[in-house]
């Protein structure tokens, strides 16, 4: 592989720990400009029990010290740099051949709204400092709050992403990303429209949290136990009505609506859990329908590219394409773009964006003000820009 002081193609790293909390994702990624980018490689490291309970109690905790969210905050730093360790070593390849990681961190809470009168604010653990020191990389990080600064939503910002890899593709695209909540996008055919892209609802943080209440292990493999139970259409009505289901774009949603709490404040107690596992998949495949229809598709049928955990998920798959029959679902992975990584590589990407000094949020999506560099820059040593 060249370096990227040899070629006008240079190589990033981008690291996601989604919503899910089931490990970090690193995607190496080549960019050349004029092309969208390419993932190169890539490598996962699972979420630790420990680490996992700790992320998800801070999560939901109405307070937290200070001393047990650095302690948090370290462990998920040194597993980044562990995954990343771990990419490198496995494609032969040096710090210095790598122009900067994009850390995306850890969702703590997003509240773009604010809370209780207060200030709007998005929470992501991260020490990119540490990081830059542990890996010899340049670490690019915080990338949302300045979109939030902005006035906008700080999310999704996939959709600025689905725009450079898929943009170039003939036609309107739908992208979706199926992980811990949906998020949907809509590329327009013509260049001078706006992208359109907000968060459905949740995906697999219900889901997830439902299963392990109920079972050893975090997740439904293959939708299997929602699959052995019927959808309950009243329970499914009762969820419907939580207002952000009716909320117009933009919007972005987390844990911190949509939890385990929550969901029993619409339960009877009469529901059995097997029959609850597959009214949370008809909520999901229900409410990226509703989206779907909020969207100016310039004709009835469409293709719809799935990302993430959820389109594993083949009851879910099975219930989406049930409530989208004039939607043809593909796998990204067709287009060079495997499942799971779509996420990871548009931190990457927001890297690439911000060492160039170029935006990486779009306004139709977010609601911002205007189009803003994201993130800041940590170089491992004073003596790299």
């Amino acid at each position: 592989m060249k370096t990227a002081s040899s070629t006008p193609t240079a190589y990033y790293i981008g690291l996601m720990s989604g919503t899910s909390l089931d490990g970090i994702d690193a995607a190496l990624v080549s960019i050349t400009p004029g092309t969208p980018p390419k993932l190169l490689a890539t490598a996962a490291v699972a979420m630790p029990d420990t680490l996992h309970a700790q992320l998800l109690h801070l999560c939901h905790a109405p307070a937290a010290h200070f001393a047990e969210l650095a302690a948090a905050e370290d462990a998920f730093c040194r597993l980044q740099a562990q995954a990343v360790t771990a990419l490198l070593t496995e494609q032969r390849l040096a710090p210095a051949q790598i122009t900067a990681i994009g850390s995306h961190g850890q969702t703590i809470e997003h509240a773009p709204q604010g809370h209780q009168g207060g200030p709007a604010y998005t929470l992501q653990l991260d020490n990119p400092s540490l990081l830059a020191e542990l890996t010899g990389c340049t670490v690019v990080a915080d990338f949302r709050r300045r979109d939030l600064a902005a006035g906008g939503q700080a999310a999704p910002l996939a959709p600025a992403f689905h725009q450079a890899l898929f943009g170039q593709r003939p036609g309107e695209q739908l992208v979706l990303n199926l992980g811990g909540f949906a998020n949907l996008t809509w590329l327009p055919q013509e260049q001078e429209r706006a992208v359109v892209g907000f968060d459905t609802g949740p995906a697999n943080a219900l889901l997830d949290a439902w299963f392990a209440k109920h079972h050893t292990g975090r997740f439904d493999e293959n939708g299997t136990w929602a699959a052995s139970g019927q959808i309950d259409q009243a329970l499914l009505a009762r969820l419907l009505q939580e207002p952000f289901f009716h909320q117009p774009p933009p919007r972005s949603t987390g844990r911190e609506l949509f939890h385990l709490a929550w969901l029993s404040d619409h339960l009877t107690g009469d529901e059995a859990p097997r029959d609850v596992q597959a009214t949370l998949a008809e909520l999901t495949a229900v409410s990226v329908a509703q989206g779907v229809t909020q969207l100016p598709l310039s004709q009835p049928s469409a293709t719809l590219l799935v990302g993430g955990g959820g389109a594993h998920n083949a009851y879910l798959m099975e219930r989406l394409a049930a409530h989208l029959p004039k939607v043809t679902l593909l796998s990204p992975a067709t287009l060079g773009w495997p499942e799971d990584w779509i996420e990871a590589g548009a931190f990457a990407w927001l890297a690439h964006q911000r060492l160039h000094g170029l935006p990486g949020n779009l306004p139709s999506v977010t609601g911002a003000s205007g189009p803003r560099v994201l993130g800041g820059i940590y170089a491992p040593s004073g003596d790299r820009q």
